[in-house]
This record gives structure tokens, C-alpha cells and sequence, in this order.
């Protein structure tokens, strides 16, 4: 069988609840990474909080972190970084807007710094793996350069509310959207920027045809790598709106949907 990319979502996909790769799963990826196919990692997770997943798959390929806004190589460096943070000025006035949105607080990353806009141990231990550097304070004040991607964390039912301001303040300069595990939040990065973009990048380094491309996701930020890809894979627990633009359904990540779903199409009798 011709080369395939395989890409995959962390949270909610390729890990089950217990943020583990399930030994069936990663028994049928290392077996398809035997035979020649190449597995990538697309995630909204930074590179620090995702690595461990990585190294675990003995990976050798790029990695999409913070969908999109920042795809590097660990191990090739004269391969073309991408880069995208969010304009500085956008960024500023974004958390200028803290206190009348409703917000509880706003995590500003750029690459291995976290800002948060207000001190809150909760989230400095959701945010803290791989230990970057966390600067706390009014975001207005403590950034200096654009941030790769701005987190919001407010009451579900303040959410709809903040996405139609964003919307009709900043809709020509950002994308946002919903992310649930391992913090619900809402992500937001620059405007054009998503999982596709960075999965197409690391297609065309590859030199794979994009017909044996195949991803599977589970929340709002995957909808773009879902319709980009030839088979777009929609976890058993993925979001209605998910589903919906997927090629197929296979079962949830505590059930190994992934390893099914692969075994199945490449035929493996694992």
C-alpha cells in the first residue's frame, strides 16, 4: 500500500481519559510506522506538554502544535518552521476587554512562556508541563511580543456571548475556537491559521499524495484538519458538530478507536 500520513489529535483521541495511548493503539501505530507510513502529531497542545506522546511513538516527523500556529521538526532543523503568532496589538486589546466580556482569566503563550492574567493555581498546574516560564499579571502589561495563541476561560454560558464580541470586534485579525480536554477553553490564534494548515505543511515535506491522508479529531479545533484530509475520522466521542463533517465515526478513545479504525483499513489482523 502506497505511503499514508496519519495525523493525530491528543486529548480526546488518540488519549484516553487517563491522557495514556492504550497499548492496542499504539501496538497498530508502531506496526503501521514499521511498514513505511508516517504519524504526526496535530495538536493544541505546545511542543512541551505534547513531547512525552512524541517520544513515546518514536517518532521522527514534524509536529502541529497549537493548531497550527507553531509546526516544528525536534530532530530536522533545516526544516521550515512555522511560526504565526497573533499581532500584539490585537493581543492587548483582547485582554483589555477582560472585565466586560466576563472572562475568568486569559493564558497568553508564546512558544515556552505562559502569561496569566490573573494568578489562579489551578490553571498554573493545567499549564505548568514541561515547565516554561509563567509570568502572572494584567497581560496588558507583561507582553511584549505577539502570543502564539490566547486562551479564555469563562462560564459555559458567558462562552457564546465572548465569541459574538470577538466576532464582531477582531473577526478580520483572529480564528477562535472550542477545546475541551485537558482545560475547557477557548483558543484563539491568528486569522487563516488551523490544524490544516500546519498538516499541509508537513504533507508536502513528507511527499505524501494527499489521497493517503487520514486524521481523526473529536472538538471544534480539528474541524479544518477533518475536511482537509482525504478520510476525516470523528472519534465515537467527538462533538455532534464533528461528526458531522467527517468522512467516518469509529468508536471513542477509551475504546481504541484509532487502533480499530487503522487496523481495519490497512488490514492488519492485529
Amino acid at each position: 500500500m502506497e505511503k499514508h500520513l496519519i495525523c493525530l489529535d491528543l486529548d480526546g483521541t488518540l488519549l484516553t481519559d487517563e491522557k495514556v495511548i492504550s497499548q492496542y493503539t499504539k501496538t497498530v501505530l508502531l506496526e503501521l510506522k514499521q511498514q513505511g507510513h508516517e504519524l504526526i502529531i496535530s495538536t493544541g497542545r505546545p511542543y512541551r506538554a505534547s513531547e512525552l506522546y512524541y517520544r513515546e511513538l518514536g517518532m521522527d516527523t514534524p509536529i502541529v502544535n497549537f493548531n497550527g500556529a507553531f509546526v516544528h521538526h525536534p530532530q530536522d532543523f533545516n526544516f521550515e518552521t512555522l511560526h504565526t503568532p497573533l499581532d500584539l496589538n490585537v493581543a492587548v486589546e483582547i485582554a483589555r476587554r477582560v472585565p466586560e466580556l466576563k472572562i475568568q482569566n486569559v493564558i497568553a503563550e508564546i512558544k515556552d512562556t505562559v502569561y496569566l492574567h490573573y494568578h489562579d493555581s489551578v490553571l498554573f498546574d493545567a499549564f505548568s508541563m514541561g515547565e516554561p516560564t509563567v509570568k502572572v499579571g494584567e497581560l496588558t502589561q507583561t507582553m511584549t511580543d505577539g502570543p502564539t495563541t490566547i486562551l479564555i476561560q469563562a462560564e459555559e454560558d458567558e462562552m457564546p456571548a465572548i465569541r459574538d464580541e470577538l466576532d464582531n470586534v477582531f473577526a478580520e485579525a483572529i480564528e477562535h475556537r472550542r477545546w475541551g480536554a485537558p482545560y475547557p477553553v477557548l483558543e484563539i490564534v491568528k486569522k487563516g491559521i488551523s490544524k490544516a494548515v500546519g498538516v499541509e505543511h508537513v504533507r508536502k515535506y513528507l511527499g505524501v499524495d494527499k489521497e493517503n491522508t487520514i486524521a481523526f479529531g473529536d472538538e471544534d479545533n480539528d474541524t479544518e484538519m477533518l475536511k482537509y484530509v482525504r478520510h476525516g475520522v470523528a472519534m465515537g466521542n467527538a462533538t455532534d458538530e464533528i461528526k458531522d463533517v467527517s468522512d467516518h465515526i469509529t468508536i471513542s478513545n477509551n475504546e481504541d478507536g484509532i487502533g480499530r479504525f487503522l487496523n481495519d483499513y490497512f488490514k492488519l489482523n492485529l
